[in-house]
């Protein structure tokens, strides 16, 4: 009597909890007075598996059969229990209509309520952890994020984040490291392989090399190649990370112009990420990759930020040890990576151009391009197309005429695609005419490259009056600059045409000045400006001009319009003149140079003062071309001049008019 009457509380107090057995049953409950059918009742509400019911069946003691529903009861009373504290802590992490964000809310309660949860997830991360070997501070963050993780819903969004981020500071490579072996002979070979001369860059680089083979944690300044497209900036890059055993990255700056492409985004913002450099690293899975940093001038700028001013920390060696992504948060080691950068120009920030040493590579020869030409872009092309080295013939000359009169570049690059173009007709016409064998020629190659693009004997024509070849830096190379003056009869008007700069304005302007105060010596009526009008023009209308060093030219051609003496047509030059007439040094000597012998200059005036720069000048330009250095302006005139201006006749000033009559400003007038 007494279980009996226990099972029927037990009973109750389910009914109350499973909120699913009705009054009309208890009721009926109340009304059995058997025991056996009472039991009966009761498991039948209880007991839902079939072969626990069987074991009832078997049970013929009614006494052992009451206790046997008793254990039960208590069973399924504990477990309802369970699933209502479950149910309670669940419904105030969750919202509405959540269907399946509660359900898994609910197994991780079962799971922690049964101390049956399944760690295996976590336990992995942070065995990864430990096995990242990350700096202490970097693991204490990860070991917190890990923990944030743990107490987050597995499908909520912020789960995902952090999941992410975790996986970010693992695959950093914190103490993955490229076993650098710097065999200086090794790395010669290569350079040479790869590059044709470019020797005094070589020297600096195996000089770098020698320096970080014997200093482990050598804090060097980080090189930056600075010269014209073509000429090798980037393959250098790429040859010196194979001399030394690193893996190499490249990224191109070109146009970037947003802060967090190099330091990251925040990792609360949706769809963030790691800047370039740590996504890089992390891609190659080492720290101490060589570190490409592609057209570093062209970086933009942007109301989001100066990519330009993130890079300092980057590029500086006594800082990027620690250094800090917006996305990871915890600083990491960048002092092993190798950073060269390469440039066209020197238009970078000057806080940048600090942090870095600057390597300047000129633009080649004729005769080193004919060796780079026959050297490696001729075999690389006869082998991309097909071609067979016994099907086509050419000889030194040919290709010195393609680089003469079909290319104008500083480096190479238009020679290659007009060799591949060449290649391209020769499979052509051998396999469509069965030619054998092709032997290209200079007659033949307007037929093949199409009409030249360069014609040089215009540079080299008659002497004229007010005309002067200047000498011009791009960034693309030098070029000969074409300075015209025209002096007609007027109210003192300056006229300047051509797309010029402020610079360049202004130089046009000292020129004036400093004919007007030399009047007297060049022969010229010192009233001139108010009775001519001076236009000044420089052709390539389209193409923007700016610079001082044009000065001298400028001097060269207004005074040569004004006394009408002819400037020789194969004298070029270059420099920045004052109003005392000194001349002042220019830069870029090396490729005014290259274009100078380009268009068949014989004679060169440069500044004296850029003597030093002589000696970086290969010997082949400097035997091709007759060098003049000058200090002042009447050295310029006396070597440009076809003849020596006269001054006054008996101090007598001549008017315009009266040019002619006295022969004094042209002996021998052209004009």
């Amino acid at each position: 009597e007494a279980i009996k009457r226990e099972v029927i509380g037990k009973f109750k107090e389910l009914s109350e909890l499973r909120n699913r057995v009705s009054d009309e049953m208890l009721i009926l409950l109340n009304k059995i007075d058997n025991i056996e059918q009472l039991i009966d009742f009761i498991i039948t509400q209880v007991v839902s598996d079939i072969v626990i019911r069987q074991e009832f069946l078997g049970i013929e003691s009614l006494k052992k059969r009451l206790n046997r529903l008793l254990i039960e009861l208590n069973k399924e009373i504990g477990v309802l229990t369970v699933e209502k504290r479950i149910q309670g802590r669940v419904k105030q992490q969750i919202e509405k209509n959540q269907k399946e964000y509660y359900l898994h809310e609910q197994a991780k309660a079962i799971q922690q309520e049964l101390g049956d949860e399944d760690l295996n997830d976590w336990e992995i991360l942070s065995q990864k952890i430990k096995k990242a070997k990350m700096p202490k501070e970097a693991e204490l963050k990860a070991m917190g994020e890990l923990k944030k993780l743990k107490l987050m819903p597995p499908m909520s969004s912020d789960s995902a984040i952090v999941r992410s981020y975790l996986d970010h500071l693992i695959g950093l490579p914190w103490c993955k490291s490229t076993k650098v072996n710097i065999d200086l002979n090794k790395a010669e070979k290569i350079l040479n392989k790869d590059h044709y001369g470019l020797d005094k860059i070589k020297d600096r680089i195996i000089e770098f090399l020698a320096v970080q083979k014997r200093v482990n944690n050598n804090k060097s300044p980080i090189l930056c190649f600075v010269g014209p497209p073509g000429v090798g900036k980037t393959s250098l890059g790429e040859s010196i990370a194979k001399s030394v055993g690193r893996k190499y990255i490249r990224i191109a700056l070109g146009g970037l112009h947003d802060e967090s492409e190099i330091r990251g985004h925040r990792k609360t913002y949706v769809g963030s990420m790691p800047g370039k450099i740590l996504q890089n690293i992390t891609r190659v899975g080492v720290n101490n990759p060589l570190f490409l940093l592609d057209e570093i001038d062209k970086l933009g700028t942007h109301h989001r930020g100066d990519p330009a001013s993130a890079l300092l920390e980057v590029l500086d060696p006594e800082q990027n040890h620690s250094f800090v992504d917006n996305y990871t948060e915890t600083p990491f080691d960048l002092s092993q990576v190798m950073f060269i950068a390469t440039a066209n120009s020197l238009n970078i920030p000057s806080p940048l151009k600090d942090r870095m040493e600057i390597i300047f590579l000129s633009g080649y020869t004729e005769q080193e391009k004919l060796k780079i030409a026959e050297q490696y872009l001729l075999p690389k092309q006869i082998k991309n197309t097909g071609l067979k080295p016994n099907e086509i013939s050419i000889d030194s000359e040919t290709i010195l005429s393609i680089i003469r009169f079909h290319t104008m570049e500083a480096g190479v690059r238009e020679l290659d695609r007009k060799l591949n173009k060449l290649c391209r007709k020769i499979v052509k016409l051998i396999d469509t005419n069965k030619f054998k064998k092709i032997t290209v020629n200079s007659e033949s190659l307007i037929e093949f490259l199409g009409p030249e693009i360069n014609n040089f004997n215009f540079k080299i024509n008659e002497n004229k009056v007010g005309r002067v070849n200047g000498l011009a830096w791009t960034e693309v190379g030098g070029d000969i600059l074409h300075i015209e003056v025209v002096s007609i009869i007027g109210k003192g008007n300056i006229i300047r045409t051509g797309k010029l700069g402020d610079v360049m304005l202004e130089s046009i302007q000292t020129a004036i000045s400093l004919v007007r105060s030399r009047t007297e010596a060049l022969g010229i009526d010192e009233r001139f400006y108010e009775t001519n009008d001076i236009h000044v023009h420089v052709p390539e209308a389209a193409t923007p001009k700016d610079g001082p060093s044009a000065g001298i030219a400028m001097v060269t051609a207004i005074a040569s319009s004004l006394n009408h003496i002819p400037i020789k047509s194969d004298v070029a030059m270059t420099g920045e003149v004052t109003l005392y007439g000194d001349v002042l040094a220019i830069g870029g000597l090396k490729e005014k140079l290259l274009a100078a012998l380009r268009g068949k200059i014989k004679t060169v005036i440069i500044p004296k003062r850029n003597i030093k720069d002589l000696e970086e000048i290969p010997v082949e330009i400097k035997g091709a071309l007759n060098i003049v250095l000058v200090s002042t302006i009447d050295e310029v005139l006396e070597v440009a001049f076809e003849y020596k201006p006269k001054q006054f006749v008996n101090n007598k000033k001549v008017s315009i008019d009266d040019r002619k009559s006295v022969n004094v400003y042209n002996p021998n007038p052209l004009i």
